[in-house]
């Protein structure tokens, strides 16, 4: 397990890991962390390592982009001043080239996605004992889809920032090829992009993995 004792893991993204969190922090009681992948990870630290007591805080919000992640950076990361931070960005980046195609001043073209997500990376790696990068994803079957192709171009970009900038990779996407080969997509988000329960644990399990957790 990477993330060591009392140390404080703060996750930034946008409605997937907002999930109805609490505001303007989500950490706490009464599910201030939300009701998806982030409490999920939490309650699995808290009931397989509470000897590690370690702190999640959950700052997603719902429509960000990496615009959005960049115009809020120093409240919603720099200040709380993690140990390790998770970021999961993209679906809104890409989703608005497809469902508001005539209003290109709302889409966010892989050159300005990379360029801002280098930016973000490159001020916060030496804060943090830790960084994790997902791979936004697109819960659809057929990679020829032009939203998935799109979305998958944008994920080579995570996976080109993580290992520029030595973070834990998760790729999300795959996590979901592999349950996609058995269940109709819709099973885990009706809009393909906000996933159900079973989605988010999809997504928990990923993140875990990753960070070498002993299930």
């Amino acid at each position: 397990m990477m993330i060591g004792a009392g140390q404080k893991l703060v996750m930034i993204g946008d409605s997937i890991t907002d999930a109805d969190r609490a505001k303007p922090v989500g950490e706490g009681l009464f599910g201030a962390t939300g009701k998806g992948y982030v409490a999920f990870t939490d309650a699995l630290l808290g009931a397989v390592y509470p000897q590690l007591k370690i702190r999640i805080t959950n700052v997603g919000t719902s429509g960000n982009t990496i615009r959005n992640l960049k115009a809020r950076w120093q409240t919603d990361v720099i200040d709380l001043k993690p140990d390790w931070l998770s970021v999961m960005i993209g679906t809104n980046d890409v989703w608005r080239q497809f469902d508001l195609p005539r209003q290109p001043e709302t889409h966010v073209p892989p050159e300005e996605y990379e360029a801002t997500y280098h930016e973000l990376c490159n001020r916060t790696r030496p804060l943090l004992k830790g960084l994790v990068l997902m791979t936004p994803f697109y819960i659809e079957p057929n990679p020829k889809d032009a939203m998935r192709a799109r979305m998958d171009q944008y994920g080579l970009i995570v996976r080109k920032m993580a290992q520029k900038y030595d973070a834990v990779f998760v790729d999300t996407q795959g996590a979901f090829n592999k349950v996609l080969e058995h269940v109709y997509p819709a099973t885990l988000a009706w809009d393909r992009v906000h996933p159900t329960l079973t989605g988010h644990m999809i997504i928990a399990r990923a993140f875990l993995d990753a960070l070498g957790f002993e299930w």
